[in-house]
């Protein structure tokens, strides 16, 4: 890890502890070793980071720093607070990790709201333990403009393998929808996160066709994926031909 993302990250790790850090911990969470771990600290201390404490003791990182105000007012400091608790209905393991951080974040700055509770019950989690990919492999593909090739496991329990085009994700509270254009098909398809089995990268790309995918998906098929009754899953599933 290049040393600026290692000062940041040491930053970031050192704000969300509730309790004083050791540098033993804080190397083996960087995969680093405890004399970089000193030296960042010194280098973060003559930077004038606030950073207090010494070797043997463990280190925090003094409340406020490296977080500017942020311009909400209450009812939106606590819209943010409930907007990212839901995120662990999502199923997606990477996005609740990033939800929590940004938590940790607003946390310092305002103090925690243990009063705001958001029963966590929704989509199943991405485990890859039991079977299904994580969402967050999924969203990259998007980002990259990357074909897929997917193992899908349909409602009757028959599987398919298909390449698609990921184009979008749907949230639903009990499911999360992949948008694609199925290359089999020739046509938009939706595929439900928690039934696609194996997920490999092709390593083929398809830049400059997402925005217009997309667009077209919005056009034509989105409504269907978002508007559907979340109980009853009543858009296209990779039906069978």
């Amino acid at each position: 890890m290049p040393r600026n993302a290692r000062l940041f990250a040491l930053i970031q790790s050192l704000r969300a502890a509730r309790a004083p850090r050791t540098a033993e911990q804080l190397a083996a969470e960087m995969e680093v070793s405890t004399r970089t771990v000193y030296r960042d600290i010194a280098m973060l201390q003559g930077l004038r980071v606030p950073v207090e404490g010494a070797a043997g003791l463990g280190y925090v990182l003094r409340r406020g720093y490296d977080l500017p105000p942020l311009n909400f007012d209450q009812d939106e400091v606590e819209a943010l607070r409930v907007g990212l608790a839901l995120l662990a209905r999502s199923g997606d393991h990477a996005l609740q990790r990033a939800a929590q951080r940004v938590r940790d974040k607003v946390d310092a700055l305002h103090g925690p709201a243990d009063w705001l509770q958001v029963a966590p019950w929704g989509a199943p989690q991405d485990d890859p333990a039991r079977g299904c990919v994580p969402v967050a492999r999924l969203r990259r593909a998007i980002r990259e403009e990357e074909k897929l090739r997917l193992c899908y496991a349909r409602a009757d329990g028959s599987r398919s393998d298909r390449v698609v085009r990921p184009v979008a994700l749907v949230y639903h509270i009990n499911c999360v929808m992949l948008a694609a254009w199925c290359e089999w098909r020739g046509a938009f398809r939706h595929f439900r996160t928690d039934r696609i089995w194996s997920c490999t990268a092709l390593g083929q790309h398809f830049p400059g066709q997402g925005e217009t995918l997309l667009a077209l998906w919005l056009e034509q098929d989105a409504s269907a994926a978002t508007s559907a009754p979340s109980g009853t899953l009543a858009f296209k599933d990779a039906a069978p031909p």
